[in-house]
């Protein structure tokens, strides 16, 4: 084999000097064609032969055309030799390859590594400077186009620039953009916003990819001292509106409702159109957040933008009291028809949506009615990735005293980013979802209580049939009971899902559940 290409290389070399001696006799012996319009010389029958020009004076220019010819000899002499670059570049990457295919590992196998070191990664283009759109200054994908061996071609063809040129394909890997995700703070004059911003630096990961955005009402001097004590970690915003708003006399105690839903409508115009961000995280100035609340977010965006059967997705569970949830199943998520609020996500389409019809007051409750959710659901965890410290607000702390200060807090990272949470997605969910659900058996809440009849943990089904037995029920086993437009709290699909002296149990409707019934709120 080394003999015969140790031939076949004499005589390219042979080959290529005759072929370029020739061509050079044939230049040299090639009568030069000369121009039109002068003296007739261009033609049959002029005064000279064709092409011999003469100087000024009668002489030919015999110089002139020698050095011509040396010209277009030296330019195609210059062509065969980066031909012949060409030839010997492409015989030493091929006999990289060849060495490099011979290496095995210690199994016995091929390194695919040394493989796809035959030709090093093209360099991605850096994105353009964009600083009118943050969202796409990330948002840039990179692509990476990578020269690989094919194992699927013949490795002993007869020519070996044919092989090369048949044994390579183009391997082309799209990194996929990391979308920011900005975390908008609604703040008013709680000067404790100082603990929620800690733990928000604390735990994000990139303040590129997070920045914090701090939208504050009610121009109270030194809480906007403690956010601006901050500098460049967090961006101010101030809502400039800060009158009272004209309301009938019997909602004058409602006046702090008001303002907030002037507040939310002005911050989050300001995050989607003056800033230009897609989406957006938000939280209140009385949020404590979890190690893994960014990582949660990130994860569930795709599955946000992705499902149009979804338009939120919340870091709360409403029945997230201690015993009321699984401590080992920190990283189970559910879907829920219920609003949470309390730190959750939203996308641009879905305000573009909200904005125009945006309430006076009272925006919560609203975002829960048919006509705002349209038969779309949020996301939830099992684990809240929020809690709540606010005891002072415009609810008088009633709420949070009954309910809000015993939702615990996740404590374990769980990797999100790197699960496959494709389960989320409606089509997947319900077929599961239902399933599991109706195939538990039917108790009596009793026996629940009792437990002495029950072996495992369960799950467990316990059925209501009418807005009565349910809040009875929810009263009975610690959940809440409380239906909005006749959706209960972290329901789904009329299934409240929770733990139960250590069971897992689901409140359920009768099987064969249709849709909501809005007077039972």
């Amino acid at each position: 084999m080394v003999r015969k290409r140790g031939s076949l290389i004499l005589c390219g070399a042979f080959l290529f000097v005759a072929c370029n001696g020739l061509l050079l006799l044939f230049l040299w012996g090639r009568t030069p064609i000369g121009r039109f319009g002068e003296g007739g010389g261009a033609e049959p029958g002029g005064r000279e032969e064709w092409g011999v020009a003469r100087i000024k004076g009668g002489g030919t220019n015999l110089a002139g055309e020698v050095i011509r010819l040396a010209e277009e000899v030296e330019l195609e002499l210059k062509t065969q030799k980066e031909l012949l670059k060409q030839i010997q570049s492409h015989r030493s990457l091929w006999e990289k390859r060849k060495e490099m295919g011979k290496r095995e590992t210690d199994g016995g196998k091929v390194e695919e590594e040394g493989q796809h070191k035959l030709l090093p990664r093209l360099p991605p283009v850096p994105p353009k400077d964009n600083s009118e759109n943050k969202d796409q200054e990330k948002n840039t994908p990179e692509l990476i186009i990578t020269a690989v061996p094919d194992p699927k071609v013949d490795t002993k063809p007869d020519n070996e620039i044919k092989e090369l040129t048949d044994n390579i394909k183009l391997e082309v890997t799209v990194i996929s953009p990391q979308v920011v995700i900005p975390i908008l703070v609604i703040a008013c004059d709680r000067v404790t916003v100082k603990r929620s911003l800690d733990k928000l630096i604390q735990y994000r990961t990139s303040a590129e990819l997070y920045p914090i955005i701090v939208s504050q009402d009610c121009g109270h001097a030194e809480t906007a001292r403690v956010i601006g004590s901050y500098g460049s970690q967090v961006t101010l915003i101030s809502q400039p509106d800060l009158s009272d708003i004209l309301v009938r006399p019997e909602h004058r105690k409602f006046q702090g409702y008001y303002k907030i839903a002037r507040h939310y409508r002005w911050a989050l115009n300001q995050v989607f159109n003056t800033l230009s961000y897609s989406s957006v995280v938000i939280v209140e100035d009385d949020l404590e957040v979890a190690p893994d609340f960014f990582e949660y977010f990130r994860a569930l965006h795709p599955i946000l933008t992705s499902d149009p059967t979804l338009w939120c997705v919340s870091a709360w569970n409403d029945n997230g009291r201690e015993g009321l949830v699984d401590p080992g199943k920190a990283d189970l998520l559910y879907r829920t028809d219920f609003f949470p609020g309390l730190g959750w996500m939203l996308l641009k389409d879905v305000w573009d949506e909200l904005e125009p019809k945006w309430p006076a007051a009272f925006w919560d409750d609203w975002m829960r009615h048919p006509e705002q959710r349209k038969e779309r659901s949020c996301i939830r965890p099992e684990i809240s990735r929020t809690i709540t410290f606010g005891r002072k607000g415009v609810s008088l702390g009633q709420f949070f005293d009954q309910y809000l200060r015993y939702i615990i807090l996740n404590t374990d990272f769980v990797p999100f980013t790197k699960q496959d949470l494709s389960y989320l997605m409606k089509d997947n969910f319900d077929v599961n979802f239902v399933k599991q659900v109706y195939s538990a058996p039917l108790i009596k809440v009793e026996e629940l209580q009792q437990g002495g009849g029950l072996s495992g943990t369960g799950p467990y089904r316990v059925q209501y049939s009418s807005r009565d037995s349910f809040k009875v029920l929810a009263r009975h086993l610690g959940v809440m009971d409380d239906l909005k437009s006749g959706v209960p709290r972290a329901g789904y699909r009329g299934v409240v899902s929770f733990l139960s002296r250590g069971r897992r149990v689901f409140l359920t409707p009768p099987e064969g559940w249709t849709k909501y019934d809005v007077s039972w709120s």
